[in-house]
């Protein structure tokens, strides 16, 4: 059984790097028992402020079992986002993982062909696919996996690409061999701690969500707190300070997706450029683009707030 299990997982991860992902790791479909006291503390804390998404399915975020009927193994998967053509200096910034298509239909198109691989060469599996919408803790997956450890930033970090990379799982019924977690190496670094210019990463490993400049732009829909006027460094969509400063992230590649290209104008859209940016042009550099999210008046909003 246990040579059946290491047969199939090989097939997967080899499939999985065919498909353009930058690496895969399987762990068994188990409650997350660390995870359980810290998601409970944070959000005691507020630390999801708006975000009340966050509050809902408590149970389900750790046990995934919960989502897919008879789930044995969680397979993890990372796929590089890392731009080579970036936006020019002194302009209004935008996060580095919405240049491009909107990620969640790039890559559940991954896992569809992921899927259909397995369900033809190891047989009908239960099983579903999860792209950052719906309660899976995919950092977390992604750790007990061995893809990477949790930074003190919170996010997922590796040795050799650092973490400019998208996390998406299969939850499946499958036996398969898993992989074990690796060990952390953020040492006595805290540059992503010193950075954040809101203070968000308020310990070590503890990032409040409500402090979080992604958070102001993206999630939250009523105004900005005048408390953090001038603090945020030009992002208007997203936020990468805490990621850009890693010293893992010299070790970033240019990911190899056409579809996370960014529309031509992108890059080069200066300040005044975004200042006086009109619907039609907002739906053109940005269709199909994480970045309609926020939508039209969401995006002035924080370009205003900039000013």
């Amino acid at each position: 059984m246990r040579a059946i299990a290491e047969d199939r997982s090989k097939l997967i991860k080899a499939e999985a790097k065919r498909l353009g992902f930058l690496s895969c790791g399987i762990s068994k479909a188990e409650f997350l028992e660390q995870e359980a006291p810290r998601l409970e503390k944070w959000l005691a804390k507020n630390m999801q402020g708006e975000m009340h998404y966050m509050e809902n399915h408590f149970d389900k975020r750790l046990d995934p079992r919960l989502l897919v009927d008879g789930a044995k193994s969680v397979i993890s998967l990372l796929l590089n986002y890392y731009p080579e053509d970036k936006q020019i200096e002194n302009t209004y910034k935008i996060s580095k993982y919405a240049y491009g298509k909107d990620y969640h239909h790039v890559i559940k198109s991954k896992l569809k062909e992921l899927q259909e691989f397995i369900a033809q060469e190891i047989g009908e599996v239960n099983g579903r696919a999860f792209v950052d919408s719906a309660p899976v803790l995919d950092k977390a997956w992604a750790a007990k996996s061995g893809l990477g450890w949790i930074g003190k930033n919170s996010n997922l970090l590796t040795q050799q690409v650092g973490s400019f990379y998208f996390i998406a799982e299969l939850i499946v019924d499958l036996e398969l061999q898993y992989d074990t977690p690796v060990t952390d190496h953020c040492g006595t670094c805290t540059a992503c701690i010193d950075a954040c210019p809101t203070q968000a990463i308020t310990d070590p490993y503890i990032v409040d969500g409500s402090k979080c400049i992604s958070y102001f732009t993206i999630e939250l829909k009523n105004e900005i707190p005048a408390e953090f006027q001038g603090k945020f460094d030009d992002w208007m969509f997203g936020c990468d300070i805490c990621q850009d400063v890693c010293p893992w992230n010299r070790f970033s590649v240019p990911h190899n997706e056409p579809l996370f290209d960014p529309h031509p104008e992108l890059p080069s859209m200066t300040k005044k450029d975004w200042e006086e940016i009109t619907e039609d042009v907002f739906k053109k550099v940005f269709r199909k683009s994480a970045v309609k999210r926020t939508k039209f008046s969401g995006l002035k909003r924080n370009i205003d707030f900039l000013k």
